[in-house]
């Protein structure tokens, strides 16, 4: 054979014996219309259920999210359990509302950090210091505000932005659609914002004042105009002393206070004997971070709390809710997420 034929046909049994070439790859669609797979999507983790839910209205279906702070808990007291830690050490980000809110899970989210994760308190990077609250259940005495930021949705708005420019930054990828949601979010808490101000004037004005068993409202009320008269609940979590309640019963009395409320979470019977002894009306529906409805259901967000206790609070004080009916309360994004919300 042939010099020049031995070539080619070495050449040609090289090309049959070689492995195919990778095909081009193929053109992809634009960030804000690729949802991330489970693989490539971030890892979050949030704490109690209204911050687990403004979490999941940003990311929508482009983040994994867990929970870890079953709804219906005390916040406050919640330890975790140490299967949490395994959720927190596969974490990206880590959104906590801060402000010695949840102060176990913090030490163990510090604890099981993985490289190159981060932790967010958002409380911190919402208001200052001088414009930290302070009441019977937070005394200033002891250092600690008041960290019940998210009934007061303009505050929320805020939680709203820092986790839409943490999931940008981590996820540049998605960021339009991170902040499509978040635009889409903005325009629901205006609606939320315009619908509190016109039923709150609703209120007779002597009726404007607020007794609650846990003071979840002072920046709330300090936004829309009611007086947070006092709180049952004493700083160390425990039930108020006779003297206590006493002076609460003749407080409501001397002002004239139609109703006082309740929580789901705390204990009613002091309550119960406040309104008694006083004559208000007692109402146990009030919730701080347990979403209505169930996981799933369109009211089962933040927007939905929010629009729910006002339901409560608004009429039991001799106002008008029914403005709220307009406000929009479902998730702002397509499609089904797959945030977990501990019960």
């Amino acid at each position: 054979m042939l010099p020049g034929v031995l070539l080619l046909v070495f050449a040609a049994v090289m090309v049959a014996c070689s492995p195919a070439a990778a095909p081009a790859p193929a053109a992809t669609e634009p960030a804000e219309s690729s949802p991330s797979t489970a693989t490539s999507a971030l890892n979050v983790v949030s704490t109690v259920s209204p911050i687990t839910s403004v979490v999941e209205n940003i990311g929508g279906t482009r983040i994994n999210l867990a929970g870890v702070v079953p709804e219906g808990v005390n916040s406050h007291t919640f330890e975790p359990a140490p299967s949490v830690a395994a959720t927190l050490s596969g974490a990206d980000l880590i959104f906590l509302n801060g402000l010695f809110l949840e102060e176990p899970t913090l030490e163990m989210a510090k604890a099981n950090l993985k490289p190159g994760a981060s932790i967010v308190s958002l409380g911190e990077q919402t208001i200052s210091r001088d414009q930290w609250q302070f009441d019977f259940s937070f005394p200033e005495e002891l250092g600690h505000p008041n960290p019940h930021l998210w009934p007061d949705p303009i505050l929320t708005l805020r939680y709203a932005e820092i986790v839409r420019d943490n999931l940008s930054a981590r996820d540049p990828a998605n960021a339009d659609y991170y902040s499509t949601n978040y635009d889409a979010f903005a325009a629901r808490i205006a609606s939320l914002d315009a619908a509190i101000k016109e039923a709150i004037p609703t209120i007779p004005p002597e009726n404007r004042k607020l007794l609650t068993y846990h003071d979840s409202w002072a920046y709330f009320a300090d936004r829309y105009g009611i007086t947070v008269v006092g709180a049952a609940q004493p700083e160390d979590f425990s039930e108020p002393s006779a003297k206590e309640v006493a002076d609460l019963i003749t407080q409501i009395k001397t002002e004239g206070i139609p109703a006082v409320f309740g929580s789901e979470v705390f204990p009613n019977d002091i309550m119960e004997t406040i309104a008694a002894e006083s004559g208000a009306t007692y109402i146990d529906e009030l919730s701080d971070d347990d979403l209505p409805g169930g996981p799933g259901d369109p009211d089962h967000s933040y927007l939905g709390l929010e629009v729910a206790n006002l339901r409560i609070i608004i009429p039991a004080l001799g106002g008008d809710a029914s403005a709220l009916d307009a406000v929009d309360i479902s998730p702002v994004f397509e499609g089904a997420s797959n945030a977990v919300y501990p019960q």
